[in-house]
């Protein structure tokens, strides 16, 4: 994977990420869904800014990533992706005070070193 390459590649996880926030800052907003306020939720989703702005930039994302498939494999590109998992966690422990446990560290790791040697297979 070349640098731009990455660079849009980084692009594509970051939005997705950034739709991931966006989403959570939603679904917080509408509470937790029971079957009596179903319907009443599914038409607030129409209405949320931030679930709308966060399923906006999963499209971006979707488009980003289509871009990096005419460029790169997809056994790089899509075990690659897994990545964003650590974003995630990272937004969770900052910005929704979710803890980070041991085993969640380790698992980082793990993931951090796979798309290490699957990005620089050559």
């Amino acid at each position: 994977m070349t640098f731009s390459e990455f660079c849009l590649f980084l692009a594509a996880v970051l939005t997705a990420t950034g739709g991931q926030l966006l989403l959570k800052m939603g679904a917080l907003k509408l509470g937790r869904v029971t079957t009596g306020n179903a319907v009443s939720h599914l038409l607030n989703i129409l209405v949320t800014p931030e679930l709308l702005a966060g399923l906006a930039l999963y499209g971006m994302s979707a488009f980003l990533f289509i871009l990096v498939l005419t460029r790169v494999k997809l056994s790089v590109a899509g075990p690659a992706v897994s990545i964003g998992y650590v974003f995630s966690v990272l937004l969770g422990y900052f910005i929704f005070k979710e803890s980070i446990s041991v085993k969640h560290l380790i698992g980082l790791g793990f993931i951090i070193c796979g798309v290490i040697l699957v990005v620089n297979n050559k």
